[in-house]
């Protein structure tokens, strides 16, 4: 679990392109000060593992499902990417609750600089925006937001200016993929307020037995 806290930009050292896989190398300084193999880290909001590390970077791969979920195909060498630890037992939180599992993608449509905030406005489905509520908790490219305004087909939010220099989202602009993870809360009460599905009895009616009764 995360919460939607950057602990620092890591930049995309390589990339070990496979068939329909990837694996990444990530320069870093903070998340290495007690990474150990098998660790969960979010990379732009995306929950890898990390499966190898050096005293500057670590590797991480990406599976089939995440690079057609996710933003990370589009990343390249020197690329730069928000990183997270997963939260510790005795650690703060800051955020709110993170999977690292991306809901799907968003479209950065426009930003506006307003005094001393800046504001994005993204553009998603349906699928993603049925989660998204005024003043709700969203994350973006793994940082966690507060909604400020959503409609039909996009939602907006205010960045102050240190969320943006210590994030990706000084490098956002109009066109740029992000990814997205709406509040996990909102899911699950969805699903279970949903009327439960009682499996079908078998009424043991054949075309045997309608036969043998004249029908």
């Amino acid at each position: 679990m995360f919460t939607g806290i950057v602990e620092e930009m890591g930049t995309i050292r390589s990339i070990r392109k496979g068939s329909s896989s990837a694996i990444l190398e990530i320069q870093a300084g903070k998340v290495l000060e007690d990474i150990h193999i098998g660790d969960s880290i979010a990379v732009n909001g995306v929950c890898l593992t990390a499966t190898s590390f050096t005293p500057t970077s670590f590797t991480a791969d990406v599976m089939h499902e995440t690079l057609n979920r996710s933003s990370l195909a589009s990343l390249k060498p020197g690329s730069r990417v928000n990183l997270e630890r997963a939260l510790a037992a005795n650690g703060r939180f800051g955020g709110h609750i993170v999977s690292g599992h991306v809901d799907g993608l968003g479209t950065i449509l426009s930003t506006l600089r307003d005094d001393n905030a800046i504001w994005y406005t993204i553009g998603t489905s349906p699928e993603v925006l049925r989660y998204i509520v005024e003043k709700g908790s969203i994350t973006i490219d793994g940082i966690s937001l507060t909604v400020a305004r959503v409609d039909s087909h996009s939602f907006s939010i205010s960045a102050i200016p240190h969320t943006v220099a210590v994030t990706v989202l000084q490098d956002r602009k109009p066109g740029d993929k992000v990814n997205l993870e709406t509040d996990i809360i909102g899911k699950y009460v969805e699903k279970l307020l949903q009327p439960k599905e009682t499996p079908q009895k078998d009424s043991g009616i054949t075309w045997d037995f309608l036969v043998k009764y004249g029908f």
